[in-house]
């Protein structure tokens, strides 16, 4: 089966690149974070130790804070182990009950997502953690200046995602 220009093209202006990984039977694509590419396995890892850090900051014992989750402290561990996968829903409870932000979350897996090097990326979650404890009549004020110095074509984009 040969491959279409458009999904050529689509791939490379994206950056992506042809991988495997030991948990997808088919070659994928993926994007290349600062470490390279990292394996679902070792995301699913990060993502473990966040999820662990942040039950901890809150002096929650794993046992304790299974209970609040509706879950048996044996199938919780499995999240904190990496053993067992999170789910998009799951987050957003998690997120309910630790207090931390989806984007946190995923930062810790994949920063790549948020700047084209650590340092940018860290400077794109610093902003978010600023601009959410902003008072709602200065975060739209924001937006207006934001708008005004963002370049056309970008705030075409976001225009059209927003739909």
């Amino acid at each position: 089966m040969s491959e279409t220009r458009d999904l050529k093209k689509y791939k490379n202006s994206k950056g992506l690149v042809e991988i495997t990984d030991d948990e997808v039977d088919r070659m994928l694509c993926r994007r290349p974070g600062f470490e390279g590419i990292v394996s679902f396995k070792e995301m699913d890892e990060k993502l473990a130790v966040f999820l662990r850090k942040a039950r901890e900051d809150e002096k929650l014992t794993r046992a304790d804070f299974a209970s609040i989750v509706g879950l048996s402290t044996a199938v919780y561990g499995r999240y904190e182990r990496a053993f067992s996968r999170i789910t998009v829903t799951r987050m957003i409870h998690l997120c309910e009950l630790l207090d931390f932000q989806p984007i946190d979350m995923l930062f810790a897996a994949a920063p790549h997502l948020y700047g084209r090097t650590p340092e940018e990326a860290k400077d794109h979650l610093e902003l978010s953690h600023l601009i959410r404890g902003l008072p709602h009549e200065t975060v739209r004020n924001l937006i207006g200046i934001v708008s005004r110095i963002t370049p056309e074509d970008r705030l075409d984009k976001v225009k059209t995602e927003n739909r």
